[in-house]
């Protein structure tokens, strides 16, 4: 059994006397004290809202790549308003930083700020995820990959 914690980087600037900048700086060392401590995972969610400064998540677990054994995730990663091309890249690069301990939850989101955020239609909310977790999978699996849908630009290879 492993063991492990998820957070967010909640902030709200009317009741906590914690700048955005050191708030986020907090989260990267509570990391590194779990690492210290023997968990086994860190979770970082992802949210598009003024109240929380946890928008991207590989960023902060790239922060804290430099720890020894805790696996880094997202809590989870919002794959219906993402390119999954590029969350792919970002969390390669973190897997790389980390020495192979990255991983990446995905999900639609509970929230659905990022919808008009990033020009995305409610109505769509099934399709994109289906179709973007498609693509996802696809390029985990392989170097080469021809796409061709609807919500993203083809891929030839």
């Amino acid at each position: 059994m492993q063991v492990g914690i998820d957070s967010f980087a909640a902030w709200d600037d009317a009741s906590i006397s914690v700048s955005p900048s050191m708030r986020l700086r907090r989260l990267v060392e509570q990391i590194e004290y779990a690492d210290k401590i023997g968990l086994d995972v860190f979770g970082v969610g992802e949210h598009h809202r003024k109240e929380f400064l946890d928008s991207a998540p590989a960023v902060i677990l790239g922060a804290a790549a430099r720890t020894q054994r805790i696996r880094l995730t997202s809590a989870v990663t919002v794959l219906s308003a993402a390119d999954p091309v590029r969350l792919f890249q970002e969390f390669a690069t973190v897997d790389l930083l980390s020495q192979g301990r990255t991983e990446m939850v995905v999900g639609r989101g509970s929230f659905i700020e990022a919808f008009p955020l990033f020009r995305l239609k409610l109505e769509d909310y099934d399709s994109l995820f289906k179709e973007k977790l498609d693509l996802l999978l696809k390029i985990c699996n392989n170097e080469h990959v021809q796409w061709s849908e609807r919500h993203r630009p083809s891929l030839t290879g």
